[in-house]
């Protein structure tokens, strides 16, 4: 782990009241986890994001504002709990303070992190280009594979397209550069990539299989994707949602809506098909969707449909509940008398009613 040594000699020179600083640098990582977090909901609650950015940049500017003196308690924060928002935080002063040896240290604690290396990478997509560059070219042709998905990453975090490079980087020996370089591609529209694109469909790779398929659905190349999409919609893994949702666009609506009649039919599926019928952009399914709020088992993909359809339905505090005696006997049974945050089927009718959704 680093250590708080001597490189903020000279930081005295700047007073600061440490409680405070303490306090910005903890609050930093926080909020850069929350957010983390937030943005992997499905979908996002981009207002709540919103928020949260706000309270993040009002704490960076608290460090900038202190300077180099901000380093030990950085440095005490990843020490006391090394994890994503306290890399994002080391990495963040690292480069805003261009502090070279202190961004190796931020790659060295990336390499050995658990999440991905989650929180160096959200420090460089938070920064502006302009402040990475120099070390983005330097890392995208490294040797070392992982400050190649470092280059990468920034790349696709800034929608930054490589040129020539990204044709390499497709094909790259490692997997997490060619599953990042893939997604790029395929944010991107790469056109011009589509032929390496379909033959990363057979790579041995999980992850850089889905990416392919997903940058292939982006090209317009659907009907390539849709096997690998659905496979990792139904898989369970962290992609799924993403994979569902790509699988939704990658296919003529009659082929999905035909998919996800089978999706219904199994229950262990059957959420599945009840969250992808949101993304399908259909309001008119709502009387449906409230019908699948009394379920227990669909409840809650039946409450995020719900919301993408009707965004505003979030300002409403009335139409979810975590109270057994709102959603019913058969919630409190199936939650052990502890159900997560679902819609109350009733009140969701109700608020339907009042803006004339229901026929």
């Amino acid at each position: 782990m680093p250590a708080a040594d001597n490189k903020s000699k000279g930081a005295s020179e700047r007073p600061i009241v440490p409680d405070v600083v303490r306090q910005h640098a903890e609050q930093a990582a926080f909020f850069w986890a929350q957010r983390d977090t937030l943005m992997t909901d499905d979908p996002p609650d981009f207002h709540v994001v919103a928020g949260v950015d706000r309270r993040l940049e009002a704490n960076l500017d608290g460090l900038r504002i202190a300077g180099p003196a901000a380093w030990p308690f950085v440095v005490a924060a990843y020490d006391d709990f090394p994890e994503k928002g306290e890399l994002f935080l080391y990495a963040w002063m690292a480069i805003e303070q261009r502090d070279g040896s202190r961004l190796a240290e931020a790659i060295e604690l990336g390499r050995q992190s658990k999440e991905d290396a989650r929180g160096l990478v959200g420090a460089l997509a938070w920064h502006k280009p302009g402040m990475i560059a120099a070390e983005v070219r330097d890392w995208i042709g490294a040797q070392d594979a992982f400050k190649r998905f470092l280059g990468i990453s920034a790349c696709l975090g800034h929608s930054v397209d490589p040129k020539q490079l990204l044709t390499r980087l497709v094909r790259d020996p490692d997997a997490r550069v060619r599953a990042t370089s893939l997604r790029l591609a395929g944010k991107l529209k790469r056109a011009d990539l589509v032929n390496e694109l379909a033959a990363a469909l057979s790579d041995a790779d999980e992850l850089t299989r889905f990416w392919a398929a997903w940058a292939l659905t982006e090209l317009g190349s659907g009907d390539l994707a849709s096997p690998e999409l659905r496979k990792v919609a139904v898989g369970g893994s962290p992609g799924a949602m993403t994979a569902l949702r790509a699988a939704v666009k990658a296919a003529p609506d009659k082929d999905v809506r035909a998919w996800m009649g089978e999706l219904l039919n199994a229950p262990e599926t059957a959420p599945l098909a009840v969250r992808g019928a949101g993304m399908l952009g259909d309001r008119n399914i709502l009387h449906w969707l409230i019908h699948q709020m009394r379920d227990p088992a669909l409840a809650r993909a039946a409450g995020v449909a719900f919301l993408e359809l009707y965004p505003e339905a979030r300002e409403d505090g009335q139409l979810f509940s975590v109270e057994t005696s709102l959603l019913g006997k058969s919630f409190a049974d199936h939650f052990d008398d502890d159900p997560p945050y679902l819609p109350v089927a009733d009140n969701v009718k109700n608020w339907a009613k009042m803006r004339n959704l229901l026929e």
